[in-house]
């Protein structure tokens, strides 16, 4: 196989994996955003917009990767296939951690904050003043 071969099977089966990565993490985020928003328009918002920025970063990333001599295997096609390739899947899946840590922190946020809410109506309602008391000196 040519390097030019390689060098255009290695992006497309890059480019590939991302696409159904980038699916993945659209299906799989959208219920931690309802949670969080309760509006499915701004959920729907959300979720394009995160895509719209794991596929930029996520495909940026690949493409220096793609030019980069990672490995002096030249003479090796094949090994220098497979090396970029599983440079490609640990970009990809460092890409879909991060961006689930971020939805699951955003959630988390999201019940405390109405925790919080919810606590603070309780106490009002039975005429507790719900501020935190400060210390007098």
């Amino acid at each position: 196989m040519s390097a030019n071969a390689q060098y255009i099977l290695l992006l497309v089966v890059a480019v590939a994996l991302t696409f159904v990565v980038g699916q993945l993490l659209i299906r799989a985020g959208e219920p931690f955003l309802f949670e969080v928003f309760q509006d499915r328009k701004v959920t729907r918002s959300v979720n394009l917009l995160l895509s719209v920025l794991f596929y930029l970063i996520t495909l940026g990333v690949l493409a220096i990767i793609s030019v980069l001599d990672i490995a002096n295997l030249q003479d090796q096609p094949l090994q220098n296939f497979v090396v970029r390739l599983g440079i490609v899947l640990l970009v990809l899946g460092l890409a879909y951690g991060i961006s689930m840590l971020v939805l699951i922190r955003v959630r988390e946020r999201r019940k405390a904050d109405s925790i919080s809410e919810h606590v603070s109506e309780k106490l009002a309602e039975r005429g507790v003043d719900p501020r935190p008391v400060t210390p007098q000196e």
